[in-house]
């Protein structure tokens, strides 16, 4: 999902002790005992009671919900702008993914009380400007290599929140997803070879050799 701050992820990267438990993404634990604090309830010991929230919650649920508005915003300027084919509908399957994605965090967040961010911060209104005055090749190979840029940190973003969240509910739209990000950036991965494959073949096809001139006797 689109880009996430560098603040976000430091405080990520820094909370990671507080939060040890690690698990399987594909199954996540239903609470994180390890981050929470003395004034949490539990439904049974050392499991949190419904809307309980850490920390970690927190973080990933305003990283995300950042990452989710620009990543929209940036498929709907790549629809209009992109050169490449495949890069154009890439843009849609980005529109229709994160939106419904987004939509979803939206009600987890407002479920649990957490504030959403409703606006870019400076380095993604940067990268929307560059994106903006790019021309048109240009703009297909920014856009890409944004992506899955992008994606790497989503990624890494979603399988922190299935070890290291407390609330349940969280947990398992990270674990719903995680495979959703990764075929995502395989998407991207592999249109990032495409169009670089197609730049470099395109100087070539001047290769052929000119007409001889005609020859005098």
């Amino acid at each position: 999902m689109a880009r996430l701050s560098a603040f976000a992820l430091c405080t990520l990267a820094l909370l990671a002790p507080a939060f040890g438990q690690s698990t399987n993404p594909a199954t996540p634990a239903p609470g994180n005992p390890g981050g929470m604090s003395p004034t949490t309830r539990e439904s049974a010991p050392g499991k949190p009671a419904p809307h309980q929230i850490n920390d970690a919650d927190r973080i990933f649920v305003r990283a995300l919900a950042l990452g989710g508005l620009a990543e929209v915003d940036l498929a709907k300027l790549a629809a209009q702008k992109a050169s490449s084919t495949a890069v154009k509908d890439f843009a849609q399957r980005m529109i229709k993914d994160h939106s419904e994605a987004n939509d979803r965090l939206a009600s987890l967040a407002k479920a649990n009380g957490i504030a959403l961010p409703d606006q870019f911060d400076s380095e993604q209104r940067s990268m929307r400007d560059r994106l903006q005055q790019a021309g048109k090749t240009e703009f297909d190979h920014a856009y890409i290599r944004g992506q899955i840029t992008d994606h790497q940190k989503t990624v890494q973003l979603l399988i922190y929140q299935i070890g290291s969240g407390e609330n349940e509910d969280l947990k398992t739209f990270a674990s719903d997803t995680l495979p959703i990000v990764l075929d995502h950036l395989r998407m991207a991965q592999s249109i990032a070879a495409e169009i670089s494959g197609a730049a470099q073949a395109s100087p070539t096809d001047q290769s052929a050799p000119a007409d001889k001139p005609p020859t005098t006797r």
